[in-house]
């Protein structure tokens, strides 16, 4: 039988309705197996530990993700596979940072939650729990199926990199504009072999650290010289991911790439990300982005904001080279990029 551990986070999947009715407050791991005793029925062995202080997911914060991998880590050797329950606002975030943080990862470690509390009577959060664990414990000639961080919502499977909430009210809260979905259940688990990670490194380990020093300017019609400026010279950042128009476009402003080009010399690093959900950044395609080429701003290619943020905070941890980290943010890793 499989084994595989249940981390618990916070987050609606675990909440009920308080006593008046009104507000939802969190409740422990004990709760959800209890709301979900066809988790029995499953043939696996079941563990379960949860933060000592389970926290809403808006507050989650770098810190927090380094101990949910210290758990992984402190219990690789002893599970087949691991489920972590979280809220749904940052799970792609917390997907994606822990995406480059594991090094040589050849188990599950399968993120779910819900939009409903599990005590409820039309949650999701039951089928949530119970095919996320379903997918954790799949083996072909007892090796895992899944050997990447993946999230778990609405009956498909999505690499953890790849995924963005895109829906408050709906139960398929989480999409994967730009890669295929890993898996879906049906009558069956069907998987899509041909998309599945597998990583190059041998040996599982854990790389922590994470520079918090970054800052995203998204661009809209309008926006001023004196906005742009502030954040572009801000001497504290040593990264901005631009959130631009289409395929990378911005306005052209003299104004505008002198201020990028000033920040790159300084060694700031600087990525183009769209705010498109789907599509790729193509910088040079159109004359609106051919200087953001020749300033040296990185093209981040089809990576969702969520995978890009993260990435960047994790690559300035390890190292004060700006170049090394640009030339390893127009790298795939973990599977977050497409390279064309």
């Amino acid at each position: 039988m499989s084994k595989i551990l249940i981390i618990y986070t916070g987050g609606t999947i675990g909440m009920v309705e308080s006593e008046d009715q009104q507000t939802l407050v969190p409740f422990d791991l004990k709760h959800i197996l209890e709301k979900v005793p066809e988790m029995n029925k499953l043939g696996a062995t079941l563990d379960s530990m949860s933060f000592e202080h389970p926290i809403d997911s808006s507050d989650m914060m770098p810190e927090h993700w380094t101990m949910i991998a210290n758990q992984v880590q402190a219990n690789y050797e002893d599970y087949d596979g691991f489920v972590i329950l979280h809220g749904s606002d940052t799970l792609a975030y917390t997907a994606s940072a822990l995406s480059f943080m594991f090094e040589g990862l050849q188990k599950p470690v399968i993120i779910t939650g819900s939009q409903l509390p599990i005590g409820m009577i039309r949650t999701d959060a039951r089928e949530n729990l119970i095919t996320a664990v379903e997918f954790a414990i799949q083996k072909i000639k007892d090796e895992p199926v899944i050997q990447e961080v993946a999230v778990c919502f609405e009956d498909q499977l999505f690499r953890g990199n790849r995924t963005k909430k895109f829906s408050t009210e709906a139960f398929d809260a989480f999409i994967s504009p730009n890669y295929p979905e890993l898996a879906l259940a049906g009558v069956n688990l069907n998987f899509n072999h041909q998309e599945l990670f597998r990583s190059e490194k041998a040996a599982f380990h854990l790389t922590d650290g994470f520079d918090r020093r970054v800052a995203v300017l998204t661009f809209f019609p309008g926006i001023t010289e004196q906005l742009v400026t502030t954040v572009l010279s801000n001497i504290e950042l040593r990264g901005i991911a631009l959130m631009t128009f289409g395929s990378g476009n911005l306005p052209q402003h003299d104004w505008l790439l002198k201020a990028i080009g000033e920040a790159v010399e300084r060694g700031v690093v600087m990525v183009n990300v769209t705010q498109c959900a789907k599509g790729n950044v193509e910088q040079g395609k159109y004359e609106t982005s051919t200087g953001l080429v020749e300033a040296g701003v990185v093209s981040c290619g089809d990576m969702t904001l969520e995978a890009t943020l993260t990435k960047l905070m994790f690559l300035l941890g390890q190292s004060d080279d700006p170049q090394w980290v640009r030339d390893q943010m127009a790298t795939n890793l973990k599977g977050e990029l497409s390279i064309r």
